[in-house]
């Protein structure tokens, strides 16, 4: 089957520099939603019509992890003369389905129901019965068959209170198409060649026009403006907040979640307010969420607890480890079996094992730490000299005193101490206590300075 996407409007409504299929919705680009719905219905040929903002859009398909084809619709003279710009992409050996890149939440098995009722020989229409349809062009049908699709500005009275409207999607025999497209005319209030005028022509044509219906109105919803970008969003994330309750995850209130990616969850898990999850987060069973989190590309072990307003990137949190609140794990932090990790305490680079902690006010960047080991407050690992980083090392059982630096390279051998106050610039032997501060003195007859009055 041949997928046609159009995505060649400016979206003036939106009120922005970013051309419109390329605003995010959950976290990626309106067209990029309907490419991955393409792609499920195993489309053997797929191409986008661009135009407006062209360059971004064509930056956005060369990311794609299968190559697109593409063709500039320039300048813009209506959806017909976009699916045009098509054509010489189109195998005429199968049929073509007809998508629009600001449409992203039509389901694959909508459009697969459309495609089984069309066929390879019959006009599909994907239509849909609102209550307020204005703006919409109307299903115009005649002893129960249709014949045609008159737009808002070209309707009568009549055909204005049709309730049954289309919604642009279309499954079309190829070769049909390519005809219908020779012989369309502009002849209407838009001086706009309309795609939906094939409908007329297949029906004088004697080809079978049907329709089949989506399983919600949302479905054929558009983006046209950040409004309703907006509820799309909403709609989009509570169906995800459904899907998620009905595999058995508490969601303290399913109306306050989002997520921008793929969330996986295993049994008992328990999601408070506020959490957004991007990319691929895994929570294993019995993690406990709490309010206000950011989880990117994360994976959080079983019975892990991650404590209200925490950023964690690119991290591991291991088995019953407890986390926050307030706390950052970057890029690249591996945690083991109950390690803590309190607040404002960030980690990069570092890889902590079983319970150890690091309680408040801590930087552990570049470093390799132990087990058993407890971080002081105020401890930072000096990793960065101004133009490359370097490792910390901190064995088993180690205690570092609060206030402590470490300047890497530097290991802080198995059961050592390190004193509160501490900047270590060479390695601290194992076992002993190892201090660098100055002998505290109290100076006789000092006295505190006084402002001077003018």
């Amino acid at each position: 089957m041949n997928v046609v996407i159009l995505a060649a409007g400016m979206g003036k409504r939106m009120q922005s520099a970013l051309p419109k299929v390329l605003h995010p919705l959950a976290g990626k680009p309106l067209l990029s939603h309907v490419l991955d719905t393409a792609r499920r219905l195993s489309a053997s040929r797929l191409c986008v019509i661009y135009g407006h903002g062209g360059a971004a859009v064509l930056d956005m398909l060369a990311k794609q992890p299968e190559q697109v084809a593409t063709a500039l619709q320039e300048p813009q003279l209506g959806t017909g003369h976009a699916v045009m710009q098509a054509l010489p992409e189109l195998d005429d050996q199968v049929p073509t389905l007809i998508l629009y890149g600001d449409v992203p939440l039509t389901t694959a098995a909508t459009l697969q129901r459309l495609i089984d009722v069309a066929g390879n020989d019959k006009l599909g229409i994907l239509t849909v019965v609102q209550d307020d349809p204005f703006g919409l062009g109307r299903i115009v049908r005649e002893d129960g068959e249709i014949k045609r699709i008159v737009e808002q500005k070209d309707a009568t009275e009549a055909e204005r209170a049709i309730k049954e409207i289309n919604s642009g999607i279309l499954v079309v025999p190829t070769a049909r198409l390519k005809q219908w497209l020779g012989a369309l005319k502009n002849n209407n209030a838009q001086g706009e060649y309309y795609l939906t005028d094939i409908v007329a022509m297949a029906v004088a044509d004697g080809v079978p026009v049907v329709a089949a219906q989506p399983s919600a109105q949302w479905e054929v919803a558009g983006v046209n403006s950040k409004v309703q970008l907006a509820e799309l969003e909403r709609i989009h994330q509570g169906t995800i907040a459904l899907k998620l309750l009905e595999q058995g995850v508490t969601l303290m209130d399913p109306a306050r979640i989002d997520v921008r990616g793929e969330l996986i969850c295993g049994r008992d898990v328990v999601i408070d307010v506020g959490c957004v999850f991007e990319g691929k987060v895994e929570l294993a069973d019995g993690v406990h969420v709490g309010a206000h989190n950011v989880l990117v590309n994360a994976r959080i072990a079983a019975g892990a607890q991650i404590k209200p307003f925490c950023h964690i990137e690119e991290a591991v949190v291991g088995p019953a480890s407890i986390i926050g609140p307030y706390a950052r794990l970057r890029p690249g932090t591996v945690l083991a079996e109950d390690v803590h990790v309190g607040n404002f305490v960030e980690l990069k680079n570092a890889q902590v094992a079983a319970h150890s902690k690091a309680n408040h006010l801590a930087y552990i960047g570049d470093a390799t730490v132990g087990s058993r080991v407890n971080i002081g407050a105020g401890t930072i690992t000096c990793n960065y000299d101004g133009a490359n980083k370097f490792r910390t090392v901190i064995e088993d059982d180690a205690f570092i005193g609060s206030d402590s630096q470490l300047i890497a390279p530097v290991t802080v051998g198995q059961g050592a101490t390190l004193g509160a106050g501490t900047t270590l610039s060479k390695d601290a032997p194992a076992g002993k206590l190892t201090i660098s501060r100055p002998r505290q003195v109290t100076i006789e007859n000092w006295t505190r300075p006084v402002k001077v009055k003018k």
